[in-house]
């Protein structure tokens, strides 16, 4: 592996499949699915994966449990004892996937990011991609991994809460993208959460997520770069939203591909910022 390679936050299914059984790669499952889907992303990953991938459960594992938003980021300690649970060390190039394409595995890149770690990559287009280009499925039980050693060091920078973010929403220096679809962020349509007001926050911009992502891949550098400046320009920083903090990381994803560099997600994202009457609304 080169340098830029292993420091790319997006890597091809070709990429992974000439550096698939080097000893520093690490492929890491981050499926993970709207409630109400009826589907069970670790099933799923037992049933067939890339070969030696391990299963990352963001959404009841590593998530902070005490916490009464969903999959909130845990602390560096806990991060540090169950990734390294899952065999994974600081020297690993971690490499995300997930099994609809380009949908969450953004959010475990973003949790990677926040930790330290900067050999962390999406695998673009992920297990629909890996399976159209017919490469090798493991299935049936999957053989676990020695422990690895992995301590996070924190980068605050990468993350936000409400309260922080609510001193800034007037800040010209700062722009507040919302990764929601279009009708939920003006407020045409309920929120799926119930009790969750709709509408978005004063000042905050509509980004769906989608139009970042064709065929579930992300677009080109050149046009993710278009996408981004024609909403703020280089200078700012950008602190992203969604609706429980998963599709806010795709906007992250995509920024840092954009060449952007000053990149924060709010976790509590609109589960928490539309619950009660404690943070101002508009629509």
């Amino acid at each position: 592996m080169t340098n830029d390679k292993a420091l790319s936050s997006v890597v091809t299914v070709k990429w992974l499949l000439e550096n698939l059984n080097t000893e520093h790669v690490v492929t890491v499952d981050a499926s993970w699915f709207m409630p109400g889907s009826g589907r069970d992303p670790k099933a799923e990953w037992q049933e067939q994966r890339i070969p030696g991938a391990v299963f990352f459960d963001f959404d009841q594992e590593i998530c902070d449990k005490q916490s009464h938003l969903p999959h909130m980021l845990p602390d560096e300690a806990q991060f540090s004892r169950q990734v390294s649970a899952l065999g994974i060390s600081n020297h690993h190039h971690v490499v995300v996937y997930d099994s609809q394409g380009l949908f969450s595995a953004p959010r475990v890149w973003w949790m990677f990011k926040a930790m330290g770690h900067d050999a962390v990559a999406v695998l673009d287009g992920g297990l629909p991609a890996w399976i159209q280009s017919e490469g090798p499925l493991d299935t049936g039980q999957p053989k676990s991994r020695d422990s690895g050693q992995y301590q996070a060091t924190f980068q605050s920078e990468w993350v936000t809460d409400a309260s922080s973010l609510m001193g800034h929403l007037e800040d010209p220096q700062i722009v507040v993208l919302d990764a929601r679809p279009a009708a939920r962020f003006y407020g045409q349509q309920p929120e799926p959460r119930e009790g969750i007001r709709s509408g978005h926050m004063p000042n905050a911009k509509s980004l769906p997520f989608g139009q970042l992502v064709k065929n579930n891949q992300l677009l080109s550098p050149q046009l993710l770069k278009q996408r981004f400046d024609a909403i703020s320009d280089e200078e700012q920083q950008l602190i992203f939203s969604c609706g429980s903090g998963v599709t806010a990381c795709i906007l992250a994803l995509a920024a840092d591909v954009a060449g952007r560099k000053k990149l924060t997600v709010y976790d509590g994202s609109w589960t928490e910022w539309g619950a009660g009457m404690k943070y101002p609304v508009v629509s």
